[in-house]
């Protein structure tokens, strides 16, 4: 392997792992209560739809034009809104007949709680792909940044490791919520961070001889409708169930606020001849 794809592959795993940073902030401290999970909930949804809409479509529609950004980027839409039709929503058990009125009451709550633990944990899942999409064109913009140079790389790759902390938690803190288990919050938020060497592996074979400019800007904006469509599907009811809506609301812009502040920031560390 060539050492230029080395040390654009190194210097991904820093990013990529911050994730599991931001995973570990989650497991050391206790599981959440509902109300404040619907809260961070919301507050990753802020996350995912700066990064659909401030970042993957808005770079499309530039680089491609009006018309075909929002060709690609409604296209990821519908090709998700198809394939969540077959993805299993978490259902309620039914409770059996037969038991006293206190058992079946004690027995209600069990299932509520059940069925809760199932839904945050599908829409843990859901965060991680969504995460996990995200950090593969950013894969692809650390092996770019470390051919124009060694300091830019680096630069490239800090800036990415500083705003994918974040991310680690939004995906670690529903699992862990429902899972109770430690390890597969931790699991889940470090493999959605190894999408990011494997955009540098992927890229330093296709781009640019296979692969063209104009289908790969497409290709980024489509990944941001099937985030867009991922957030406002699952997450934001989520949200608004467990937090209330007005509550989620502003937990919504404040995670959009502060992933906007992050990408500025990962932006102005990038050579003006380059864009995420």
């Amino acid at each position: 392997m060539d050492s230029q794809v080395l040390v654009a592959l190194a210097l991904s795993l820093v990013g990529g792992l911050s994730t599991s940073l931001g995973a570990l902030f989650v497991i050391i401290s206790q599981a959440p209560n509902l109300k404040v999970l619907g809260l961070l909930q919301a507050f990753a949804a802020g996350l995912m739809l700066s990064i659909s809409f401030l970042d993957l479509a808005h770079n499309a529609i530039n680089s491609i034009g009006f018309l075909k950004g929002n060709i690609w980027f409604f296209a990821g839409v519908v090709f998700f809104a198809i394939i969540a039709n077959f993805i299993p929503e978490p259902t309620l058990a039914p409770i059996s007949d037969g038991k006293s009125k206190k058992k079946n009451g004690d027995e209600g709550g069990k299932d509520i709680m059940k069925k809760h633990r199932r839904q945050v944990l599908y829409s843990g899942i859901i965060t991680a792909i969504g995460i996990s999409l995200h950090n593969f064109p950013e894969g692809m913009a650390v092996f770019l940044g470390s051919i124009k140079g060694l300091r830019v790389g680096i630069n490239l790759a800090l800036a990415i490791a500083l705003h994918n902390i974040p991310e680690g938690v939004a995906v670690a803190l529903p699992v862990y919520f429902a899972t109770q288990s430690k390890w597969e919050a931790f699991k889940l938020a470090t493999l959605s961070g190894f999408a990011e060497p494997l955009g540098v592996i992927i890229v330093a074979y296709l781009f640019p001889s296979s692969l063209s400019p104009e289908i790969l800007e497409g290709l980024l904006g489509a990944v941001g409708g099937v985030m867009a469509f991922l957030t406002l599907h699952e997450m934001l009811p989520l949200a608004f169930e467990y937090a209330g809506q007005k509550q989620a609301v502003k937990a919504v812009f404040l995670g959009m606020a502060f992933m906007s502040a992050s990408l500025y920031f990962l932006e102005i560390s990038l050579p003006e001849e380059m864009s995420l």
